[in-house]
């Protein structure tokens, strides 16, 4: 049975990681993010070398006891009435459960250990992003591509943190089992890419677009999404194989990026998830 240490009183030095929660994650923390609902924090879980600490309420802690208890004892269970969570972190926690994870080393997130998580022969799916910074979009992002198979997420240019809380929960807590890896500028990245093999495909209009009903997706494919508006820099388009639009109706000049995304890579091959 895991041992269970029940918080009485706001101040307590023991659930520091926990407080403030909103404000830490405008300044940043050093070497932890934090996850919050049962679903997501169940998937980091799955990891227990990646789990800090955990904040329940009494409720979701008899919940969950069928993943707590096998839990290292090592990690802290704190447990306390959800007033006294929601005063500890600062914000409404509708679900009484928060995580704090350990983030991964700089070194852990870069592409040659995303390369160690890709299939090397057959079909296969990356999903590479450019200047993707709202934290939605992000967590949408890592949702689609859990949900269509993708092996694995690249993300350069001035991408926001896949870890920033928001976009873990957005992303149904994907983010913590979707391969991914940053490299920046992100032409570099793509074109290592490229000289393994790998198609690269842009999500952009253009005269030189292919309409999706009439593309035959390869079967190794990188598929690069850019931010709505700016969309993707001229060098990534030139250094791209394929270009693909989505025809849209008069007027309507573009799809969010989760939304084209997911409909673009519905048209791919299947791959499959090696989670690290």
């Amino acid at each position: 049975m895991t041992r269970i240490e029940v918080i009485n009183c706001e101040d307590d030095p023991r659930v520091e990681v926990f407080r403030d929660v909103r404000d830490r994650d405008l300044r940043g923390r050093d070497g932890i993010f934090m996850a919050e609902s049962e679903m997501v924090v169940r998937r980091l879980l799955r990891t227990p070398a990646a789990v800090h600490s955990l904040l329940l309420c009494p409720e979701r802690r008899a919940r969950m006891r069928d993943v707590l208890d096998g839990l290292p004892p090592e990690i802290p269970i704190y447990e306390a009435p959800i007033e006294l969570m929601e005063s500890i972190a600062g914000f409404h926690i509708h679900r009484g459960v928060l995580a704090a994870g350990r983030r991964p080393l700089e070194s852990h997130v870069v592409i040659d250990r995303l390369f160690d998580c890709l299939p090397t022969e057959g079909n296969g799916r990356v999903l590479a992003a450019s200047g993707i910074n709202n934290v939605d979009n992000m967590g949408g992002l890592f949702r689609t591509a859990a949900a269509l198979s993708v092996c694995g997420v690249l993300l350069g240019d001035r991408c926001c943190d896949p870890l920033y809380r928001k976009a873990i929960r957005v992303s149904m807590g994907h983010v913590l089992s979707v391969p991914w890896a940053v490299h920046d500028p992100l032409i570099e990245g793509l074109q290592e890419f490229r000289s393994r093999g790998w198609t690269l495909v842009a999500a952009e209009t253009g005269v030189d677009a292919l309409p999706v009903a009439q593309w035959n997706p390869p079967p190794r494919m990188v598929l690069v999404v850019g931010a709505e508006g700016p969309g993707l820099t001229q060098d990534v388009l030139d250094l791209c194989d394929q270009r693909i639009e989505i025809p849209m109706a008069k007027g309507v000049p573009s799809l969010n990026v989760v939304v084209a995304a997911g409909i673009l890579l519905a048209h791919g091959p299947i791959g499959s998830i090696n989670p690290r």
